[in-house]
């Protein structure tokens, strides 16, 4: 696991950045305490860490589940009520690894991910801005387009242009400078900028200028444009941070329905997770997703068990993990020991980090997500890709990541479905022979119902005075929706002086009642 230490270490410390802000921003979206978030960021990076067969994912809490969380803390009665629903919830996602569910993340369409992936990059710099530039009302987190301040996604970077920082736009604007000159030019000259991040150096830059600034009028960094991480007074009150299930209410029907929301949309959130992740290592390892589902399943039990927000693997850290040169779980496993540590020992040091400089931090994993290079390509695979991939965009955008992905997967089957109307025959027409035009159709190798509509236009358009050819020498389905066609065309034909000849596997038919027979006889293997 440790084999790739020179590579995971430097990468957990950019994922540890990315993570922090997003833990506790989370938490506060969702309407729970903010150590929940911290709490929830740790179990996933150490014990999910462990037990996911994912070389590069990151686990913890999750955006798209903010609303869910915020909701049903209200309805069920308080935070410990809720803590019942995560474990059940983590209790579930057991089930669905035993059950062998993860295929399920094999079925979404590459357009749709690569989508997923560039509309989660768009929305990390769109929601990243205000907080650029010191305009921080909207929690970290919030990827929603509707979001918790009231708020949308263009009304709060209109609004914080109107409310620019000085000293958090500045120093935002020196750190930016810092990552692209250390991605760009530094890395590569030398392993001491390949060990030690552009982002670590941003940071460190971005507490020095808090400090020294404080005092001036104009520079100075307010409270409430810095990380906030709760601060405990003594162990005792450190561990008075947690928070335990009340499973007097575990017989509750809305606790259950609650759970197995929980379970399928982070189950849901995972797999995309794991799919996109594994497009984007660059050592195309492919990551077992009934174990992912075991795993994600037990981070939540325990997550839940000690107070934490649910969880799942997450795109945002992942893609960190990645561009930063993650190798290994390690990486994953080492922040969220970096997170322990920190919230213990140096709680009062990450509160002078500006929210400014970690924005900046996730303009670069926005940027790389989201390259205008991939539309180009994306345009260049033709609209049966482009459109899915367009919506998907489009969707995560405008409302949130699930509605967005769903919005891109049905545009996707109706593709397929226009794709499969097309391509359930072909037809080929020749010159008069013996006075009547020869029509040759050949049936693909499956052709069902959602044919039906192609091959019943092409019969009714043959002229009168025709000789039609089928052949299903190939054809290894045939619905029985299609079956019928055939079967009342034969009987047109007679009428319009259509003459008709089946080529199968099983030889040449021309006698029309030898069609129905031949039909009716075989299975619907041709």
């Amino acid at each position: 696991m440790f084999k790739n230490i020179k590579n995971d270490l430097p990468a957990s410390i950019v994922v540890f950045f990315v993570a922090l802000p997003l833990c506790l921003g989370i938490a506060l979206a969702s309407g729970a305490p903010l150590f929940s978030g911290l709490i929830a960021g740790i179990v996933g990076g150490i014990v999910v860490g462990f037990l996911s067969g994912s070389q590069i994912g990151v686990s913890g809490p999750a955006a798209g589940l903010a609303a869910i969380v915020l909701t049903a803390i209200g309805t069920l009665g308080g935070y410990e009520n809720f803590l019942v629903a995560v474990v059940l919830g983590g209790a579930i996602q057991l089930l669905f690894g035993f059950l062998k569910a993860g295929i399920i993340g094999y079925y979404f369409p590459s357009s749709v991910i690569k989508g997923m992936l560039t509309g989660i990059g768009i929305i990390i710099i769109l929601k990243q801005i205000p907080h650029f530039f010191g305009y921080d009302p909207d929690p970290e987190g919030d990827f929603a387009f509707f979001q918790v301040d009231g708020e949308n996604t263009f009304t709060e970077i209109f609004e914080s242009i109107n409310n620019i920082s000085p000293g958090a736009t500045l120093i935002a604007i020196i750190g930016l400078g810092i990552l692209i000159l250390w991605d760009k030019v530094l890395s590569k000259k030398g392993k001491v900028f390949q060990l030690v991040q552009g982002p670590l150096v941003a940071v460190v830059i971005g507490i020095l200028f808090y400090v020294f600034t404080k005092g001036s009028d104009t520079l100075a960094i307010s409270a409430d444009h810095l990380v906030s991480v709760p601060i405990p007074e003594d162990m005792d009150s450190f561990l008075g941070q947690f928070s335990f299930p009340n499973f007097a209410v575990i017989g509750s029907p809305e606790i259950w329905i609650t759970a197995f929301t929980i379970a399928l949309v982070a189950s849901l959130e995972t797999l995309l997770c794991v799919e996109a992740t594994d497009k984007l290592d660059p050592e195309k390892r492919v990551t077992p997703t009934n174990r992912e589902l075991l795993a994600q399943g037990t981070g939540n039990i325990i997550s839940g068990f000690i107070g934490g927000l649910p969880i799942t693997q997450v795109i945002v850290r992942s893609s960190a993990n990645i561009q930063s040169g993650g190798k290994s779980k390690a990486s994953a496993i080492i922040h969220g020991f970096f997170l322990l540590i920190s919230v213990i020992l140096i709680p009062k040091l990450l509160n002078m980090i500006p929210l400014s400089v970690l924005a900046a931090i996730l303009f670069i994993v926005g940027y790389k997500l989201a390259k205008p290079a991939l539309f180009k390509k994306m345009y260049e695979l033709g609209w049966k890709q482009f459109i899915p991939f367009t919506v998907t965009v489009l969707g995560i955008v405008f409302t949130d990541l699930l509605v967005g992905i769903g919005l891109g997967l049905a545009v996707g089957i109706v593709v397929i479905l226009i794709k499969s109307y097309q391509n359930s025959h072909f037809l080929h027409i020749e010159d008069k022979s013996n006075g009547k035009h020869k029509i040759k159709m050949t049936l693909a190798e499956e052709v069902t119902f959602f044919n039906k509509g192609a091959i019943l236009k092409e019969l009714d358009g043959l002229s009168e005075d025709s000789y039609l050819e089928i052949d299903v020498r190939k054809t290894r389905y045939l619905d029985n929706d299609i079956i019928e066609i055939l079967e009342d065309f034969i009987d047109k034909a007679k009428n319009r002086n259509i003459d008709i000849k089946l080529i199968s596997q099983r030889g040449t038919i021309e006698n029309p009642e030898s069609f129905i027979n031949f039909f009716k006889l075989r299975p619907k293997t041709v």
